[in-house]
């Protein structure tokens, strides 16, 4: 009986980590015959796992997905990584409660040697906590955006704006995108005729969902960029369009989303649309960059870049000295 029930475990995690299993490589792998494989099968089929059958000269087994969640067979790296997923997950507005939860099972069951590990990496690590929690989601109007995005059909739903004030929308949902500590929809607006991105937290979905709609070109750059690019832009209290010197890939490589979005203009040139709650901080994100930009607005980003520049100049001995090795009338005054 025990060798049966080990030979059975070892059958599953076979099958759940491959999609297609020919019988008699299968045989091969447990040292049985065909006949015990199929034997194997069918108590797995009693067990609620879906093995489908596949018929011909090369047919075989998989495991498929069914009406209920079976046990799932994880090696030791596969377990660690879900663990610590989970946990991540953890502070996913929306669905905290749940991963914290499923985190809680699958801990409470590993190995002595591998909860150790989990242990550590949670024990050792620090994630930076952000500035403000962020709204509270309803993880049953994630699911229902979600579903009308892959069914591709019309949503009527109550909005909130930032105002406060509510409507009711008509939209053809895209994608869901998480941004900071936000969801946001990307969708196109039916009365609007246009690409706009609504927060999950202020959308209450009206049943049942509208008819089915034709896909259409998705917003430039895809949902992401549409996100960063607006809700970026929102939170920014100085914003600036800058030319650099290099090619769009090699910018972007430099630029966290939430910093700024590149535009492709040639092959060595793009255009770096950014921002950032102060002068300074948009200063110094730009001179991080290490390519040579043009920045021709706005004037107090301007004016702030010259004080900046003519600052440097004067804290660089000998780079304030004129062709006649006399210095400007700035170098003198801080001269000692």
């Amino acid at each position: 009986m025990l060798e049966t029930s080990a030979r059975l475990l070892r059958l599953l995690s076979l099958l759940q980590a491959t999609r297609d299993w020919p019988g008699r490589v299968l045989a091969e792998r447990l040292g049985v015959t065909e006949r015990t494989v199929r034997r194997d099968v069918d108590r797995l089929r009693e067990l609620g796992y879906p093995v489908e059958s596949t018929r011909g000269t090369d047919g075989g087994y998989r495991l498929v997905a069914g009406t209920a969640m079976p046990p799932l067979l994880l090696d030791d790296e596969e377990a660690v990584a879900v663990a610590i997923g989970l946990r991540a997950a953890g502070g996913v507005p929306g669905v905290e409660e749940a991963a914290e939860r499923a985190a809680a099972k699958l801990e409470q069951v590993l190995p002595s040697r591998l909860r150790r590990r989990v242990g550590a990496l949670q024990a050792y690590t620090e994630p930076v906590p952000p500035d403000r929690p962020g709204p509270a989601i309803d993880p049953a109007v994630l699911n229902a955006l979600a579903a009308a995005c892959r069914d591709r059909e019309r949503l009527r739903f109550d909005y909130r704006d930032h105002g406060g004030s509510s409507g009711v929308r008509v939209a053809e949902p895209y994608r869901l995108v998480s941004w900071g500590r936000r969801w946001y929809l990307v969708a196109w607006d039916v009365d609007r005729d246009d690409w706009r991105t609504f927060r999950v937290d202020r959308i209450a979905p009206r049943t049942p969902t509208g008819p089915r709609f034709p896909p259409r070109d998705p917003p430039e750059g895809g949902a992401a960029a549409y996100v960063a690019r607006g809700a970026s832009a929102a939170a920014w209290r100085h914003r600036a369009r800058v030319l650099v010197h290099a090619p769009a890939e090699e910018v972007a490589a430099r630029i966290n989303p939430a910093v700024g979005v590149v535009e492709d203009v040639d092959d060595r040139t793009c255009v770096l649309v950014t921002g950032a709650d102060t002068l300074n901080t948009l200063a110094v994100h730009l001179g991080l960059l290490e390519f040579d930009f043009e920045v021709t607005g706005p004037p107090d980003l301007v004016d702030h870049l010259r004080a900046l520049t003519a600052r440097y100049a004067r804290a660089t001995p000998g780079a304030a000295e004129g062709n006649d090795g006399s210095r400007d009338r700035g170098a003198k005054r801080h001269s000692p």
